[in-house]
């Protein structure tokens, strides 16, 4: 019982070291490496048309009807093992293969999601050493246990908005994928390749603004626990210290 006691101790004391530390010379390194990131070439495009991405889709050639042709009827179309009749351009097989995903976008997922991930974890590690310092429940002398408590929030909310960031990348390639699935099936109607550019350039906003937060919310966070530190390592002054 003696040893397990122990090595929960040298646990969290581990824990409290490595947060403090982290605090103190992790952040600054961190916010300076992503504001440099998000100055360079990928994350400072001007010119949204840059993330445009070939969908590989070609479109098919005109019927040309002479003038004693019959009118083309307008027919419904039936795919293979589906329950619902669809109307459109019958796809079976796309003549060039494969419709990619947008490769610029793809890169920028591929370097942002490493970073949304370590502020989960340090907003999780830090939440941790402030609970760890929370004294016993105590009347009176409780204005640096409210600090901690307050600071506290502030590192769930970002845990917590952090975690929606992977939610969102996802619902790109969910509502991409629905549009040039619209392009596959009315390969002439340039509206739905339009909407399909329309999508790639407002995620690759929305990419960059996730960049900013999380270098936005690493600032916050070294900021509150920098200018409140002494209160949430000590967070009830001791009596002798007021007598004199």
């Amino acid at each position: 019982m003696a040893t397990s006691t122990n090595k929960v101790q040298e646990f969290m004391d581990e824990m409290k070291s490595r947060a403090e530390d982290l605090v103190i010379n992790g952040f600054p390194q961190k916010i300076i490496e992503l504001d440099a990131l998000l100055k360079t070439s990928q994350f400072s495009r001007s010119d949204f048309s840059e993330v445009h991405h070939s969908l590989n889709i070609p479109i098919p050639e005109p019927v040309l009807l002479n003038s004693h042709a019959e009118p083309p009827v307008n027919k419904k179309w039936k795919y293979e093992n589906a329950s619902d009749e669809v109307s459109g351009t019958k796809v079976m097989v796309l003549p060039q293969g494969l419709i990619p995903c947008n490769k610029h976008m793809c890169e920028l997922v591929h370097i942002l999601k490493p970073h949304i991930r370590q502020l989960v974890e340090d907003a999780n590690l830090l939440k941790m050493w402030i609970s760890f310092m929370i004294p016993k429940i105590e009347d009176g002398n409780n204005f640096g246990v409210s600090i901690q408590e307050d600071t506290l929030a502030e590192i769930q909310s970002v845990e917590s908005e952090a975690a929606a960031f992977f939610d969102q990348i996802s619902r790109y390639f969910i509502s991409r994928a629905k549009v040039v699935s619209k392009v596959a099936k009315y390969p002439q109607i340039e509206d739905y390749r339009r909407a399909v550019q329309e999508l790639d350039e407002k995620e690759y906003l929305s990419l960059w603004l996730v960049l900013c937060e999380v270098r936005n919310r690493y600032s916050t966070l070294h900021d509150i626990v920098i200018k409140n530190i002494e209160k949430i390592k000590r967070p009830r002054s001791s009596n002798a210290d007021s007598l004199y």
